[in-house]
């Protein structure tokens, strides 16, 4: 007889595993959650562990196989043997099929005789159809499978009790170490929930974990969640007008993110709020509806609007405007595949005059996926140091990935935007606002 075990994400993919290694003549005989063990086993996702048996013989006749693949023995007390030469990296679940076989002494035995047992109820069945017979062998299988129970739950007890007494009193498990545990679950879900990338979430719950002691209040640990995930974002850094000469302000990013927009919410905020005095540049000549969407916000801020068609035009270009407080330029967005467009952005932003005062905006959107935020962030990093800009906030209801990206890039983030109202919809970027929504807030 063969006793194998298999894992998967749900009970049909366990089962599934099962049924193609062993076939359709098998014997399921308990299926259970598993919650992973280890010092962050709660925090990590429980699986769906199948028992199932083969007997080690012919193969028995199409109706036998039918009744042994629906049979199903319930043995609650499986859920938490711990098995001799099996370790937790053999339980974890896995991508292939994941097997754990062990020699079990007495319960094998006992397993043996409730499938020999089995074999023999389907053959009266076959041979002497009587219903005396049958009703005799199904209540011997139920006595056996009792005591089969009754010896696995015995052997629970003990091992529960050895391993209790073998605990220092320090270690041994309280009321506030289980209400604290489930506190940093509910913490992990929600995060998890907001698509928060599981290695931060660790790394956070990590550094809370250690700053918190028994007895800690519910208020205590998650004031201490908030204010690490407060100091993970830091603080935005912003666009500041110099002292001389223009501050010229670059923004660069995939297609589709909206930075003609975002430039001209931004521009109309230092002109209309702060009387500054603005200009436009724009280098994006790939697309003429962009040229003209910015020249439409300029002639409503009575800005000058200059097109930069080379990047050897770029200082000649801002040197015409001197007496502006700030110039921004706008520049053409582009796939983080295309080779080409990149290399020309990367020539105009070297261009510039080191000696003028400068800075560049990475415009992203918050409904991109991490692993493409991940890309475009890498591309751009090649061309320049960058903040970050993240627009479409009011499209999305999960913010993880300004968490994600703004650990993953190390690049600060400034301002996010909500809307298409120009110049309403674009604020500060605010940690905390962000904060308590990827805390469960409203």
């Amino acid at each position: 007889m063969t006793i194998n075990k298999f894992q998967g994400k749900t009970e049909e993919e366990a089962l599934q595993k099962a049924r193609n290694e062993m076939g359709q003549g098998l014997v399921i005989m308990n299926v259970r959650v598993v919650k992973p063990k280890g010092l962050f086993g709660f925090l990590k996702t429980p699986y769906y562990e199948v028992t199932a048996a083969m007997e080690d013989k012919e193969p028995a006749s199409a109706a036998t196989v039918q009744n042994k693949e629906h049979r199903r023995i319930d043995l609650a007390a499986d859920e938490q043997i711990e098995l001799p030469g099996t370790s937790q990296e053999s339980l974890r679940p896995a991508g292939t099929a994941a097997q754990v076989s062990e020699p079990i002494s007495e319960a094998a035995r006992a397993v043996g005789d409730i499938l020999s047992a089995h074999a023999a109820q389907q053959e009266q069945q076959t041979v002497h159809p009587e219903k005396k017979a049958v009703e005799s062998d199904t209540d011997m299988i139920e006595e056996r499978l009792e005591n089969l129970q009754q010896f696995l739950e015995k052997k629970l007890t003990d091992d529960t009790a050895e391993r209790e007494k073998n605990l220092e009193p320090e270690t041994m498990p309280s009321g506030d170490d289980a209400e604290r545990v489930q506190i940093f679950r509910m913490v992990y879900q929600t995060l998890l929930d907001n698509e928060v990338d599981e290695i931060y979430i660790n790394q956070i719950l990590d550094d809370v974990m250690k700053a918190v002691r028994r007895g800690s209040s519910v208020d205590f640990i998650l004031s201490h969640v908030y204010q690490k995930m407060i100091l993970k974002f830091g603080n935005p850094k912003v666009i500041r007008i110099g002292d001389k000469g223009p501050q010229v302000i670059f923004f660069i990013g995939p297609t589709g993110v909206g930075k003609t927009t975002t430039i001209a919410k931004i521009a109309s905020r230092f002109k209309v709020e702060e009387g500054k005095k603005v200009a436009f540049l724009t280098a994006d000549t790939y697309r003429i509806s962009a040229t003209e969407q910015l020249r439409t916000y300029a002639n409503i801020l009575e800005a000058p609007l200059t097109v930069v068609y080379a990047p050897e035009e770029l200082t000649a270009a801002v040197a015409k405007l001197s007496d502006y407080d700030l110039v921004f330029v706008d520049t053409a967005g582009f796939s983080h595949k295309n080779e080409a467009q990149r290399e020309d952005t990367r020539k105009l932003l070297r261009m510039l005059d080191p000696s003028i005062p400068q800075s560049v905006y990475l415009v992203l959107s918050a409904t991109t996926k991490y692993r493409d935020l991940k890309d475009i962030c890498d591309m751009y990093r090649s061309i320049s140091d960058y903040s970050m800009i993240f627009t479409k906030l009011d499209e999305t209801g999960a913010y993880g990935n300004l968490l994600n990206i703004k650990l993953y890039a190390d690049a600060d983030i400034s301002y996010t935007t909500n809307g298409q109202n120009v110049p309403d919809d674009i604020a500060v970027f605010q940690s905390q606002e962000i904060v308590k929504k990827l805390l469960g807030g409203d």
